[in-house]
């Protein structure tokens, strides 16, 4: 049995950073179908209210398909997708969560959790656009992504001997 107290032990950065990447990846196109079929909306929007947070709050008029606001929106989702499994990896790491498939998964979970809770009701603030999509559907899909991230660090990351 692994202890789960703090150590001195660094991430694999390179896992990390394609483990968000590619957990991003898995989001937004589940997101994309959401959209389409079930949510009986446009498929841009979402690509709109993510870009607006680059582009600022006039780019959400825009009725039609943009592939300069879809490009802006595709970045700004894949940077925050590789900052939040870089910081995930700061967790997981040391703490030694990786001990397991489950525990990965549990500590990607709570942070996926933690995660919605910063971007639907910290981050709002400054972007309130982002308020009215508050709901299970987000919530999911960020469990979707802290607990993807997690397994897919978990997967691809150096270990060592002492790890």
């Amino acid at each position: 049995m692994h202890s789960h107290h703090l150590e001195r032990r660094m991430p694999d950065w390179p896992a990390a950073a394609a483990s968000g990447f590619a957990a991003g990846a898995i989001v937004m196109v589940l997101e994309l179908l959401w959209t389409s079929i079930m949510a009986d909306s446009s498929p841009w929007i979402i690509s709109r209210m993510v870009a607006a947070i680059v582009l600022g709050p006039d780019t959400m008029q825009q009725t039609s398909f943009s592939a300069g606001i879809v490009g802006v929106a595709l970045a700004t989702h894949y940077v925050l997708g590789i900052v939040f499994g870089v910081i995930l990896a700061g967790i997981i790491a040391p703490f030694h969560f990786d001990s397991s498939a489950g525990m990965v998964l549990l500590t990607g979970a709570v942070f996926g959790l933690a995660l919605y809770m910063f971007n639907f009701y910290g981050m709002v603030r400054f972007f309130s656009w982002f308020a009215e999509m508050r709901g299970l559907a987000n919530m999911a899909s960020h469990l979707i992504f802290g607990m993807a991230t997690a397994i897919m660090y978990w997967q691809l990351e150096r270990r060592t001997p002492d790890k």
